[in-house]
């Protein structure tokens, strides 16, 4: 028959009290027991000398006989000097057991696709001002043209460009004024010849002598003999 030494629990409800008996391995927690070697109360002071109380005699006689403590009554002995006890080295106690692996998976997926569906407002966002930018950048259409065209054609022109404007029709005024100013002096030039031949035309008309059968007779010229015989008459 195995023997073992451990706690045996009585007292209230979230009032515990403990026995420390000698049983068999195989009997309930709060069963038959052999005999008693101690008591534990919870409830006091961990300073407190009430708090454990052990039978050394009898431990170390069912110690001797081959009975097994409990890891927490070979804490109890192991503070009361009766046994010593081995620091335990359990590397995978921390460690998650499967389902734990499994509920952290799906944590874990979910996490991921939460934050996939708050970033896609962004990237959505963030996709038409790119193609804002882009449209901004790029080259004009035809009809972006026109519109700028009008609209560059509403706006007033400035000062400067109202300066310039003054300048340029003086500039160009004067450039074809000058062909049609050569124009009339070539014009006058050969009126006032043509003038002149007729001038001319019509004293040579007047200064040859009258036509046959007219009575008229031409006027005497300066210096002749009539007109010195018509000068005496005069007087």
């Amino acid at each position: 028959m195995a023997l073992a030494i451990r706690l045996s629990r009585g007292g209230a409800k979230k009032r515990p009290y403990y026995r420390i008996v000698v049983a068999d391995s195989r009997s309930p927690r709060d069963g038959r027991f052999i005999e008693k070697v101690g008591t534990y109360n919870p409830l006091l002071a961990k300073d407190s000398p009430e708090r454990v109380k052990l039978d050394a005699d009898r431990i170390g006689h069912w110690l001797s006989v081959g009975a097994q403590p409990s890891d927490r009554v070979l804490r109890f002995l192991d503070a009361a000097g009766i046994r010593e006890r081995q620091a335990r080295n359990n590397p995978q106690k921390a460690e998650p057991g499967e389902k734990a692996k499994e509920r952290a998976e799906a944590r874990t997926a979910k996490e991921a696709e939460a934050a996939e569906a708050a970033a896609r407002p962004k990237e959505e966002a963030e996709a038409v001002v790119a193609e804002e930018v882009e449209a901004a950048t790029s080259e004009p259409t035809a009809e972006e043209e026109q519109v700028a065209e009008a609209a560059a054609e509403q706006t007033p022109p400035t000062e400067a460009e109202e300066v310039a404007a003054e300048q340029a029709p003086a500039d160009t005024a004067d450039q074809p004024a000058e062909e049609p100013a050569a124009e009339a002096a070539a014009t006058e030039a050969d009126a006032g010849e043509v003038s002149e031949q007729s001038e001319a035309t019509d004293q040579g008309e007047s200064a040859e002598a009258p036509a046959e059968g007219s009575d008229e007779t031409a006027p005497p010229t300066e210096g002749s003999p009539e007109s010195a015989e018509t000068a005496e008459k005069a007087e």
